[in-house]
Parts: structure tokens; sequence; C-alpha cells
């Protein structure tokens, strides 16, 4: 890009800080403690693009003032005077946008911490290779256009025939101020209103991992053979619908079974690992292959239920519906989270409906008929305690044995009590004589209790977790369907009450966070801006690119297809203190020109001219640097695409706006300002 614009030589002045830079910042990072991983070079690939902005309106002005037979000395002095406060201010409003993002709460503030260090750390330095190492190179390369090339000639026509279209085209627009403005303002509504109803959400978009369990739940009390055959089972299913090409391995186990969380261990789990080769052309995708034999493998009759869990890249999130059913009676809250569990098995969008309180044990439960134990004349502490020696014993004594404390347990002999029914045959005597059995006396009842009984927030909870097919709904839209129902049947639980967490917990938390920094990175961009121009007005004029550059992020979305997501809106707040540096630079030349003694017009139409190849110069590079990640070229990320994609099209879209609407705002509200009140100004338009 350089090359075209500044040639060969110039061009390879620039880029050769690159290296230079890129070693300072991975030195600072080594000293803070950090580790070379995939967000570290995001980090640099955001800012590689970034990186050679500063050296190249620097070497823009250079190149200016060698065209005109300015010595290279003089050139190279001038040209620092001239851009010196513009760059160091631009650097600085990027740093200030990128800096807050340090400050993200949640999973993925921890998981993209680095990324704003990276980037803030690698413009820091940038500066210093602007300033110094650039002009020492362009000086001792003695660069002359004394003798130009015929490439060199071309050039200087191209630029200049760029330079005139430009113009020609501002001061068209110019002439219809209302009009133009209009249609910025449009535009923006527009992109307002499409996220509302066009962009499709998906806040924790991932890539998938080449890899997915298949949990198989057999019911409490199963032994680990049958859980073995029940797996394979499931494997020889699953097999049908994999082809041998796609497949590394598939492993089956029973005994344990590995969640997102946390391990189970028991002979009634089972699970299948099936791993996958890595993509390429001709694979279907991990979900697809989901998809075929989710139907087949969740039929195999036996299990309580068949889950497969999707491994996913990207920071660590619970499951998109994850609530907590909370209440006082096990029995309520059971049925209230089998209602919910209901709903959401009908819903065709929502898949791996499951919850953490599966059956447990066969129970057997005696509860005392107090009649028939008043008229026996039995005391309850006598019957509780004669059922208590026949089970379980009696600690009668303790000793030590070896420095261990053992107990003296006395029980009855089992002899023909090895079942439940035996056991209620045992005889009491009572004080007439009589020997009176226990099932008499006994009201017997056999269930399955539950496996575990959890608690949250001091109260008893069942936690109810599904997974959503994001191409047909989202995380917030799920959870409030879900919610939507719980108000149709809450009068029948009014003791029961839900708790969302999980992922649109995580997402609450990270959209909170993320539009208080974004004001807070507003903030300090108008602070940088009103030190730098000395003017409450102009830091407004120049922020009204960041809407500008959201149109361009809603434009992009709606023309790729991509959903909005989290990562999505991290790339617009940091692509608002870059989409000003147009800006900043353009308003800078036209406040020296003022300041020079020409008219408003003159200056307006002037600096943008000037302005009009550095900026284009900047936003391409800046584009350059991103462009394959954002396009996928090569291979697209649901993770880290979004973020390139926000700001390649957000900037694309305000740099072309910035050239047009900046001007023409330029025009229209300085002549309020004290730079031009009191002047005479003869205008031709």
């Amino acid at each position: 890009v350089t090359w075209l614009f500044v040639g060969s030589r110039i061009a390879l002045l620039t880029c050769i800080g690159i290296p230079f830079i890129l070693a300072g910042t991975f030195w600072v990072l080594r000293e803070a403690g950090q580790t070379l991983n995939t967000s570290v070079l995001l980090g640099v690939v955001i800012s590689l693009g970034m990186l050679v902005d500063d050296a190249v309106v620097v070497v823009e002005a250079i190149y200016y003032r060698l065209q005109r037979g300015v010595e290279v000395l003089e050139a190279t002095r001038r040209a620092l005077q001239e851009v010196f406060a513009p760059v160091t201010t631009a650097v600085l409003t990027t740093m200030s946008a990128f800096l807050p993002l340090m400050l993200l709460p949640g999973i993925l503030g921890k998981f993209m911490l680095v990324i704003p260090l990276v980037v803030t750390v690698a413009l820091a330095i940038s500066l210093v290779e602007a300033y110094w190492m650039l002009p020492a190179h362009v000086i001792a390369a003695r660069i002359s256009f004394a003798r130009p090339s015929r490439i060199h000639r071309y050039r200087v026509r191209a630029l200049h025939w760029i330079r005139l279209r430009y113009t020609r085209l501002l001061l068209r627009v110019m002439r219809r101020p209302l009009v133009t403005l209009l249609i910025i303002l449009s535009l923006f509504v527009g992109a307002v209103t499409a996220t509302a109803t066009s962009i499709r959400f998906d806040f924790f978009a991932s890539d998938p991992i080449r890899l997915f369990y298949i949990n198989v739940h057999m019911p409490t009390g199963t032994p680990l053979d049958r859980t073995m055959d029940t797996v394979l089972t499931v494997e020889e299913r699953a097999r049908r619908h994999i082809e041998d090409a796609e497949v590394r391995s598939v492993v089956s186990y029973a005994g344990q079974m590995f969640t997102e969380t946390a391990p189970f261990f028991g002979d009634h789990y089972g699970q299948i690992l099936v791993s996958l080769q890595p993509h390429r052309p001709g694979l279907r995708s991990v979900d697809a292959l989901i998809d075929a034999l989710r139907k087949d493998v969740t039929s195999v009759p036996g299990p309580d239920r068949v889950t497969i869990l999707r491994l996913a890249g990207g920071p660590p999130t619970a499951k998109p519906i994850n609530v907590k059913v909370r209440g006082d009676e096990l029995d309520t809250i059971r049925a209230a989270a089998d209602e919910l569990k209901s709903f959401l098995n009908d819903h065709e969008a929502i898949t791996d409906v499951t919850d953490d309180s599966p059956p447990g044990q066969r129970e057997y439960s005696l509860r005392m008929n107090t009649d028939a134990v008043r008229k026996a004349g039995f005391q309850p502490s006598v019957i509780a305690r004669t059922l208590g020696l026949l089970v379980d014993g009696e600690v009668a004594a303790t000793m030590q044995d070896r420095g261990e404390e053992v107990e003296l347990r006395v029980r009855a002999q089992r002899r023909d009590r090895q079942t439940p029914d035996e056991l209620l045959r045992f005889a009491l005597p009572a004080e007439t004589g009589e020997l009176v059995p226990l099932g008499t006396l006994l009201e017997a009842e056999k269930s399955r209790g539950p496996a575990n009984i959890r608690h949250f927030n001091f109260r008893r909870a069942i936690t109810v977790e599904a997974d959503i097919d994001a191409d047909r709904i989202d995380t917030v839209a799920a959870n409030q369907a879900l919610l939507d129902h719980w108000e149709s049947i809450r009068s029948r639980y009014p003791d029961v009450d839900l708790n969302f967490e999980g992922e649109l917990d995580d997402i609450q938390e990270s959209l909170d966070a993320i539009y208080v920094l974004f004001l807070f990175g507003v903030g300090l961009i108008y602070l940088i801006l009103g030190t730098q121009f000395k003017s409450y007005f102009q830091p407004l004029m120049i922020l009204v690119t960041v809407p500008m550059a959201f149109t361009g992020v809603v434009l992009g979305l709606l023309i790729t297809g991509n959903p909005m997501s989290l990562f999505t809106l991290y790339g617009v707040v940091a692509l608002a203190g870059i989409s000003v540096n147009a800006a900043i630079v353009l308003i800078s030349a036209a406040n020296d020109r003022l300041a020079a003694g020409m008219s408003l017009l003159h200056a307006t139409v002037y600096a943008a001219r000037r302005r009009v190849i550095p900026i284009v110069i900047t936003s391409l590079t800046t584009i350059a640097g991103l462009f394959s990640l954002a396009t996928g070229l090569g291979g697209k990320s649901l993770l880290w695409g979004p973020v390139a994609t926000s700001i390649v099209w957000g900037l694309s879209f305000s740099a072309v706006m910035t050239l047009f609407a900046i001007p023409l705002l330029y025009r229209l509200t300085m002549p309020r300002s004290k730079r031009v009140r009191g002047r005479t100004q003869t205008e031709p338009f």
C-alpha cells in the first residue's frame, strides 16, 4: 500500500520499523510476565496496520516536500513540525479507546485482557520509531526526486488526479450541505434499526473444536458392565453417520463422564469421545456431524438420557440456558424443573436439555403408624432403636488401635433378614406378651431418592441447562422465552423462584461493562482532543466519526452475514479511537491554514486536498493488516474474525464519510469560532 503512494524506497523505510516495534512490544510483554499465545498474536494483528499509520503521515509529509525540491534535512524538519501534534494526538486517542478495555470484567475481560495491552504498547513504541528512527533513515538514504523514474512520474500524476477528483466532488457535496447531512444521518438511523431487526445476535460466537462427547446417563444403580454395553451400542449408531475420512479416533468408556465444569464418577455414567480430523474442504463441520447423528444416538433404549457436549474455543462459558430453580420442598422444585424441561424439549431450536439432579438409588421409606404403635403400647423411640440395631447397629464403645479411634458397634444378627420385606416380619414383644411384627407398626414406601441435594443462596436448587441452535435463536431470546413460560405457570409454584445465570449472566455483565468503558474511552478522547485543539466544539465535530464507524460495522455484518457478538462490540469500542484519526489530521491542517491567514472556505478545501492522500494511506494500511483475518483468507474464525471485521468495515466507511462530512461540518460551524470571527471573507461558492 505504501509503495503505491510514496514509492519503494520510502515504503521500505516505513515498513522497516515494524520489526523494531514488534521486538520492543514482545520485550515489554515478557517483562510484564505475559506469554506468547493466540490473544497476543491477535493484538499484534490488530495493531499491525496501525503501527505504520503515524510513520505514514510523517513520511508522506516529507515526501510532499521532497517532490517540491526541498532539501531532505529541511523537508524532514518541516514535516515533523507540521504533523507532530496531530499524529501524537491520533495515537493517544487510539490508546484511549483500547486502554479502558483492560478494565473489562468477567470471563470476557480475563480472556481478552492482553489484547489492549499489546496494542497500547505497540502504538507507544511506534511513536518512537516515527519521530526518531524514520527521519534518521530518510536523511541517511538521501532520497531525491531530481531525476524521477517513469513509475514515479506516473505516481505523481495519479496522486494529482486523486486530489483533483476528490476536491471537485467535495465542492459538490459542500454546495448541498443539508442533503449530505441528511444522508449521513439516515444511514446511521438505518444502522440502528438494522441492529434491532435484521442483525443476528450470537454474543459468544466461537469456533467449535473438532471434538465432541456423547454422554450416556444410565439409571442409578446400573452395573458397570451393562453401562459399557449400552455405550458401545451408542457408539455403533454414531459410527453409522461418520465417514472414515472424517474421524481421527473414537474412544468409549464407562464409570466416568467429563463435562465443561467437573467430572462425574459412577457405574451408571458412560461417555464416547469423538475426535475429528482437522477441517479441510470436503469435510463436514462439527455441527453438521452432530445434527446428523443426534436423532439416532438419542433413541437408544435403556439410558435415562443421551446428550452431546460440543466444545468450542474462546472464553469458557456456561451453557446458553442455565437457570436455577430454587425452593424449599424438593418435590415441588422437581416438579417445576420438569415442567421447564418439558417446555425446552418441545422447542425446536433448543437441544441437550439436562439438569444436575438425576434420580438416585432406590429407597425404602418407613413411617410409623401412630395409631398402631399406641394400641400396641410401644414407645416410638423403642421402634426406632430396634430398626437401628437391625440395620446399622449402635455404637457401644470406642477404643484405641495404633493411635486410631475404633468404634465398637453392636448389631443384631442378620439371619434371615436379607430384604426389607423380611425385616418387617421381625416381631417385638408387646406388654401383653404378644409378638407384634414391625410391618403392622410401620408404613413402607418404595421410591427413588435424589442423587444429590444442591443449594444456591441458602435454598435448595436444581439447575436446568440447555444448548441452542445459534442460527435460529440467540441466548437472550431463548432465556426470555423460558421466562415467559415460567410467568404462565408461576402461580402453581408460589414458593419457587428462578435464577438466570450461565451465559446470559456473562452477556449482561459484559454488555454493561462495554457500554461504560465505551463512554469512558470517548471521554478520554474528548479530553485529549480538547487539549490539542483548545476548543470545546472541535472535539465533538471529530467524534461524529464514531457513529459513522458504527454504521460501517452494521453494513459489514449485513453483507457478510456474521452475527453481532460481544467480540464485535469489543471491536466497535476499539474502533472509536481509530476512526477519529483521519478527522484529527484534517482539522489540524485546516486550523493551520486559518492561522496562516486563509479564508475559511479556502482553508477547508486546501486542508482536505492536502490530507486526502495520508488519510487514504493510513486507512488502507490498517485495513490491509486486518483484511486476511476479517475475510477468513487464512481460515475463518467466529472468535477473532468479528473483531477484525468490525474494524475493517467501520474504518472503511468512516474514512470515506470523514473526507466529506468533516470538511462540511468544519465550514458550517467555524464561522462562529474565534479563529474566524471578525474576518472579512469573500467566498465564491
